[in-house]
């Protein structure tokens, strides 16, 4: 089945990192995933949440959040609807488990980061190039904190993985990676996929939007899954210089 941009089933949207895209946070990275691009931002705050003071650990949250312009037609900003809708509170709770998965909380000694991921143009897989961006701020931010000596380990110890996410879906009956939008509004089945840079799983949200799905669709989804986050690791690695 032929992809709206022509693209192989297997092959990934093109996928560009660029650090220091905003001045002032401790970590910043333009992500862009095809026409999708999200701004993630990581800004250090010494301390933790009240419930954490005294633990030694550290904490990393994160929050998403999408322009009025970001897609077709204009939505309005959830700050002035006076509610944070439900997609964007589980999208933020996502980007904020996945992005805990690849830092030792202890090495991080009682800091706190946070992850803002904004998206600025939406063109499918938002959720999936917030994490992939906000692990590069995230490192960009621990580096910042190594450096005035306010960590209680080096920054490999705190950043001990990477962490990165795609999306696949089957459409027409065939398994797909890196949905655009167009194809992820016609997907039989839609999910996404977190990483490690080793190929661990971090979360697997998946689901049959136009029926059911057998388990080697299954199988297939996950082996494109996890050779898309492969690549998205060796993009992050390039772009850290690591």
């Amino acid at each position: 089945m032929a992809r709206p941009d022509g693209r192989r089933p297997d092959q990934l949207r093109p996928v560009t990192l660029t650090r220091g895209w905003s001045t002032h946070p401790e970590g910043s990275v333009l992500v862009e995933f095809g026409a999708t691009r999200v701004l993630c931002t990581a800004s250090v705050t010494e301390g933790v949440p009240r419930w954490r003071k005294g633990s030694g650990l550290g904490w990393v949250t994160a929050e998403y959040a999408m322009l009025p312009r970001a897609t077709n037609t204009r939505s309005d900003r959830e700050s002035v609807r006076g509610k944070v809708g439900g997609r964007t509170h589980e999208i933020s709770r996502l980007i904020g488990r996945s992005l805990r998965a690849c830092v030792d909380l202890k090495a991080l000694g009682e800091n706190s980061v946070v992850l803002d991921c904004d998206v600025l143009q939406a063109d499918g897989g938002t959720r999936t190039a917030a994490i992939t961006g906000a692990y590069v701020a995230l490192y960009d931010a621990v580096t910042w904190l190594a450096e005035r000596k306010a960590l209680t380990g080096k920054v490999e110890k705190v950043m001990h993985r990477s962490v990165s996410a795609v999306s696949v879906g089957v459409i027409g009956g065939e398994p797909m990676l890196d949905l655009c939008y167009a194809e992820d509004v016609t997907a039989e089945v839609d999910m996404n996929v977190v990483c490690t840079g080793t190929g661990d799983f971090v979360e697997v949200q998946g689901t049959g939007e136009a029926g059911v799905f057998a388990r080697d669709q299954l199988d297939a989804l996950l082996d494109l899954g996890v050779a898309g986050c492969l690549e998205l690791a060796d993009a992050q690695r390039k772009a850290l210089n690591l």
